[in-house]
């Protein structure tokens, strides 16, 4: 998030998040864009070619270098009110990188590896296509608990077959995926489960059980993903959104020759009931899934169904059992009239 000050010195502050901890530089009134570059490659060696701005909103993703780009000369006045989040590697870490791959190809008894030659069977379109459609930044959220189990959660959504695939086909690439605090987006409304930010600059979705005591089960995620992916797409919840939505489910779930999303580790995975996953009422607002927001999975006006509302987990939970011994009973007077 950036501020400006509106005093006699005409300055403009700029603040904005990396790596976890919060900067803020100020500037004279008349700066731009490449002066914070320079700046942050001077004070956080971050090189000006590593350097990604994440500014919402509207703004979107803007990749260094800035010098000598247009790009570059956006007043910094005019992203001052806008959250920003710096991505990229100072000059250390990409620097103990490069001496790590440096050693493992030394090893000892080893000679220096060869330059790489390319290959006549590799299928290169394949490999561009696995590198450039997905998720190009993985980030869970530090200040939860066990913060590495959500990295693999996350990880495995990116390389899920079914989900690499269709965002092949479809050429989509999302700069960053990141999970949700079911803290922050929990009302008496409902609970939002996804939410796209900018047309696809950033997907964010709910792993996490309410009591934070374990992970929500891994195909109703990896479905709020395809409705967070079609997003990119098409904004508004209208019939053009629907059909994609829905050819983009059969994709994915088509695609997963893997596992059919089975659990592939040891970890203990949240698997609801039938009863829970009826509780999805479809209550889909503004590019977000909202568990609970609207009825018989229809778009929903925004503020939601009063009735719905109104209602407790547990009396929708009921009320859903009841319309299925309903169906179950009408069903069954159906075949009795026919005989």
């Amino acid at each position: 998030m950036a501020s400006t000050d509106s005093d006699a010195t005409s300055e403009v502050t700029i603040k904005f998040s990396h790596g976890g901890k919060q900067h803020s530089y100020t500037f004279g009134s008349n700066a731009v864009l490449s002066d914070l570059s320079d700046r942050i490659a001077s004070e956080l060696s971050v090189p000006p070619a590593s350097q990604k701005f994440l500014i919402a909103p509207k703004t979107g993703m803007l990749k260094g270098p800035f010098h000598g780009q247009e790009k570059g000369i956006i007043p910094l006045q005019s992203i001052a009110s806008k959250k920003i989040t710096l991505i990229g590697s100072t000059q250390a870490e990409i620097s103990s990188l490069n001496a790590s791959i440096a050693a493992a190809s030394m090893q000892p008894g080893s000679s220096p590896v060869s330059a790489a030659k390319p290959s006549r069977t590799r299928d290169w379109k394949t490999l561009h296509d696995a590198t450039t459609y997905t998720f190009l930044q993985i980030r869970p959220l530090p200040n939860l608990p066990s913060p590495e189990r959500s990295t693999r959660f996350l990880e495995r959504l990116r390389d899920d077959p079914g989900i690499k695939s269709t965002m092949a086909k479809h050429q989509w690439s999302v700069p960053l995926l990141t999970e949700m605090n079911p803290a922050d987006h929990t009302t008496h409304d409902g609970r939002t489960l996804g939410l796209n930010r900018n047309g696809g600059e950033v997907i964010e979705l709910r792993l996490r059980t309410d009591a934070y005591d374990g992970y929500r089960d891994y195909k109703t995620i990896r479905k709020t993903l395809c409705h967070e992916l079609t997003h990119n797409v098409h904004g508004e919840h209208d019939r053009k959104f629907w059909d994609l939505c829905r050819q983009v489910e059969r994709e994915v779930e088509s695609g997963d020759w893997k596992s059919g999303g089975r659990a592939l580790t040891n970890e203990v995975f949240h698997e609801p009931e039938e009863s829970e996953m009826v509780a999805d009422h479809g209550g889909w607002t503004g590019g977000e899934f909202v568990l609970g927001g609207g009825s018989g999975g229809g778009r929903s006006s925004g503020a939601g169904s009063q009735g719905a509302a109104a209602l407790s987990r547990r009396e929708i939970l009921a009320k859903a059992a009841e319309e299925r011994m309903k169906k179950s009973r009408e069903a069954s007077s159906s075949d009795q009239e026919q005989r």
